[in-house]
C-alpha cells in the first residue's frame, strides 16, 4: 500500500469503529475511570473489583508470571523422539528465560484489563536493543491508539496505530528517519502525528511507519516481518463484528444501577443524619448563620416554634435488597467467584477437580479464541526474534515438526481428566488378574501420562530397544 492508501483505509477502519467508542468510553468510566476523574461520579467499586481481579486470574490462569505455561514438542514420532523432546524443551527454556527478564508480566496484565473491560486487547512485541536483559520488548497498546480490521483467516492480522510523539520520542523511536524542521526557538515545542500500519501479504507481515504531515504523509520507515509485531485478541465475538464483546459491557445495565443505588442510599443517609429542617419567618431566627452543632442556642421569637426538623418522607430500605441481587449479578457476569481456588479448608479433591472442570466449561470458547488470537501467535512472535538473533535453532510452529503444548492452569484441566480416566482404566485392568495386565504395556502408558501431565522429557527414559 502507498503512503496515501494507509491513511485513506485508517480513515475507513476509524469510520467503522466510531460506534463502538461511545461503550467503551462508559465502560470504562464506571470500571476503570481515570485518575483526574471520568464523566460518572463512581459510587459502588463491585464492576472495578470484579474487572481486576478477572483481569489477574486470567494472567494467573492463562500466562502465569515466572511459570512454565507453554511447551515444545516434536509433532510426531520420531527414532530419537526422547532427544529431539529435550533438545525443544531447552528451547522453552531459553524463551521462558527471555520472559521471566521482561516486562512480559506488567504489560499483559495491562492487555487483559483491556480485553475485560472492551472485550478487545492488543499487544506489541518488540524485539528489545542489544545489552538488553531480554531481547524481548512489550507494550499493551490502549484501544484508543489503534483500529483493528479482520481478515480472511477471521483473525486481527491488520493494525493501525495513531500516536502523538515529541520531537525526542520521535528520534528515539526512528533514530534514521527524516525529520521535519524544527519549529521556532519561540514557538512551543510540537507533538508529530505518527501512523504505524501491519498488513498482512504474501511474504509475511508488511510494516510502513507514516509521518502526517500538512504536505502529506511522509514515510519513516518500512519493515517486513514472519510474524506480525501486533497480537490483537478478544473475549467474544458476534457474528459480523470485527472487535470483541467484553464482561464489562454485558454487566453494564447492572453496574449503572447499582451505581445510581448507591447515589441514592447516601444522598438518604445524609438527609437521615443532619435531617430537613423548617423555621418561622418571624424576623428573629436568620437560617443562614443558624449552626446544628452540639451546644449551640438557636435564637426565637415569642411565641414561634423556632427551628424544627420536617419528617423525611419514606424509607429506602427495600434498596439493600435491589443493591445485594444487582452486586451478585455484577460479579456473576465477571466471574470473579468462579475463576481461581475457593477459599475453603474442607474442600475434597473431587470438588476441587470438578471446580475446575467448571471454570474450563464457562471459559471454553473464550479460552479456545485466545489460544488461536494470543498465545500462539505471541509464541511464534516470540520465537521469530529469538531466531533472528540466533540463540534458539531454525524451527517453525507449522504442526508438521513442532508443535506448541500449553501448560497453564487452564490447559491442563483436560489432560488432568484424561490422566484421571487412563488411571481408572489401568486400575480396572489391574483387578482382572495377571493375564489382562499383560496386555497392557506399562512403560508406554507411563509415557504418556508424563506428556499429558505435562512432565519434563528429562525425567522419562529413553523407549528401549525391545520397546
Amino acid at each position: 500500500m502507498t503512503p496515501e492508501d494507509i491513511v485513506a483505509r485508517h480513515a475507513r477502519a476509524v469510520d467503522r469503529r466510531r460506534a463502538q467508542d461511545a461503550l467503551w468510553q462508559d465502560c470504562y468510566d464506571h470500571v476503570l475511570p481515570p485518575p483526574t476523574g471520568g464523566r460518572v461520579a463512581i459510587f459502588d467499586a463491585t464492576a472495578a473489583d470484579a474487572a481486576e481481579q478477572l483481569a489477574a486470574s486470567l494472567l494467573a490462569e492463562l500466562t502465569p508470571p515466572w511459570s512454565r505455561w507453554f511447551g515444545l514438542a516434536p509433532a510426531r514420532a520420531m527414532e530419537d523422539d526422547t532427544q529431539a523432546a529435550i533438545a525443544l524443551e531447552d528451547v522453552a527454556e531459553v524463551l521462558q528465560g527471555h520472559f521471566d527478564r521482561s516486562n512480559f508480566a506488567l504489560e499483559m496484565h495491562q492487555a487483559f484489563l483491556d480485553l475485560v473491560i472492551a472485550g478487545t486487547g492488543l499487544l506489541l512485541v518488540e524485539e528489545a536493543p542489544i545489552g538488553e536483559p531480554s531481547a524481548l520488548r512489550f507494550t499493551a497498546v490502549p484501544l484508543r491508539e489503534a483500529v483493528l480490521e479482520e481478515g480472511p483467516s477471521g483473525r486481527l492480522d491488520t493494525v493501525f496505530r495513531a500516536a502523538r510523539l515529541s520531537e525526542a520520542a520521535l528520534r528515539q523511536r526512528y533514530p534514521d528517519a527524516p525529520m521535519p524542521a524544527a519549529p521556532d526557538d519561540d514557538a512551543e515545542a510540537p507533538r508529530h502525528r505518527v501512523l504505524e500500519a501491519v498488513w498482512p501479504d504474501a511474504r509475511g507481515h508488511a510494516f510502513r511507519a507514516l509521518l502526517l504531515t500538512d504536505r502529506g504523509p511522509l514515510v519513516l520507515r518500512d519493515g517486513r516481518f514472519a510474524e506480525s509485531p501486533f497480537i490483537g485478541f478478544r473475549w467474544l465475538k458476534a457474528p459480523g463484528e470485527v472487535y470483541g464483546r467484553g464482561p464489562v459491557a454485558k454487566a453494564l445495565p447492572d453496574i449503572r444501577t447499582a451505581n445510581k443505588v448507591v447515589e441514592l442510599i447516601l444522598k438518604n443517609a445524609s438527609i437521615a443524619a443532619t435531617g430537613i429542617w423548617q423555621a418561622d419567618d418571624d424576623g428573629v431566627l436568620n437560617p443562614a448563620t443558624v449552626r446544628l452543632e452540639p451546644g449551640a442556642i438557636i435564637p426565637k421569637a415569642p411565641g414561634s416554634s423556632g427551628l424544627t426538623p420536617l419528617q423525611a418522607p419514606g424509607n429506602f430500605d427495600v434498596s439493600q435488597l435491589v443493591l445485594t441481587d444487582l452486586r451478585a449479578r455484577i460479579r456473576g457476569a465477571l466471574l470473579a467467584d468462579r475463576i481461581g481456588p475457593e477459599r475453603r479448608d474442607n474442600m475434597t479433591a473431587t470438588e476441587v477437580l470438578e471446580r475446575a472442570a467448571q471454570t474450563a466449561r464457562l471459559l471454553g470458547a473464550t479460552y479456545g479464541r485466545l489460544q488461536a488470537e494470543l498465545l500462539t501467535p505471541l509464541v511464534s512472535r516470540c520465537l521469530s526474534i529469538l531466531r533472528r538473533r540466533g540463540e534458539i535453532p531454525p524451527l517453525l510452529l507449522d504442526g508438521r515438526d513442532t508443535v506448541l503444548r500449553y501448560r497453564s492452569p487452564l490447559a491442563q484441566v483436560q489432560g488432568r481428566s484424561d490422566a484421571a480416566n487412563t488411571l481408572l482404566f489401568l486400575q480396572a485392568v489391574r483387578a482382572m488378574g495377571p493375564e489382562a495386565i499383560a496386555t497392557i504395556d506399562l512403560p508406554a502408558a507411563a509415557r504418556w501420562l508424563g506428556r499429558t501431565l505435562s512432565a519434563p522429557a528429562e525425567v522419562l527414559l529413553p523407549p528401549t530397544e525391545k520397546e
